[in-house]
């Protein structure tokens, strides 16, 4: 192994992480949407937190900012799946809450569209083993009324230079 291949390697294998603080619904919106312009198909966002901590307002900002036509984004907690079709390729929002086991999120197609769409999924601790090695996770705490403390954690370095978007 070259002296580059082990310091990309490394850098892969090292959880980095970015913590921001979201004051208002407003501006997790803004984050969303600054975070959507450099998503691009096979990226996956992992949204973590409790009921009501922001996760499916994060995921509708940032699908609603990249669609050409404004249409509804609801939460797919009873449909399991929702897709849209935007410039930047197909969106994948998925909420696994009501699931018991992984072979349900093969079931769902979910595993494949990994590969080929952008995946923001809700409750991403029903993935089990399927957990994409290169995803983003985001961590949603509450921290006051409209107040949120938003943490990315990840591997894969594509995420480092994605996420420069969020820390101007």
């Amino acid at each position: 192994m070259q002296l580059t291949d082990a310091r990309t390697y490394l850098m892969r294998m090292s959880t980095q992480f970015l913590t921001l603080s979201l004051t208002s619904p407003e501006q997790t919106t803004r984050t969303a949407r600054d975070l959507g312009v450099v998503l691009r198909n096979g990226d996956t966002i992992l949204l973590t937190g409790d009921v009501g901590a922001g996760k499916t307002h994060f995921a509708r900002s940032l699908i609603q900012s990249l669609l050409t036509t404004p249409e509804d984004v609801p939460s797919p907690t009873f449909t399991l799946v929702q897709t849209y079709e935007t410039p930047q390729g197909q969106i994948w929002h998925a909420d696994l809450y009501r699931l018991s086991s992984s072979i349900e999120v093969e079931e769902l197609g979910l595993t494949d569209a990994f590969d080929t769409s952008i995946c923001l999924v809700e409750w991403p601790d029903r993935l089990g083993n399927l957990r994409p090695a290169d995803a983003l996770d985001l961590s949603f705490e509450t921290t006051g009324d409209d107040t949120r403390r938003l943490t990315a954690r990840w591997t894969d370095a594509k995420w480092s230079e994605k996420l420069d978007v969020l820390r101007k």
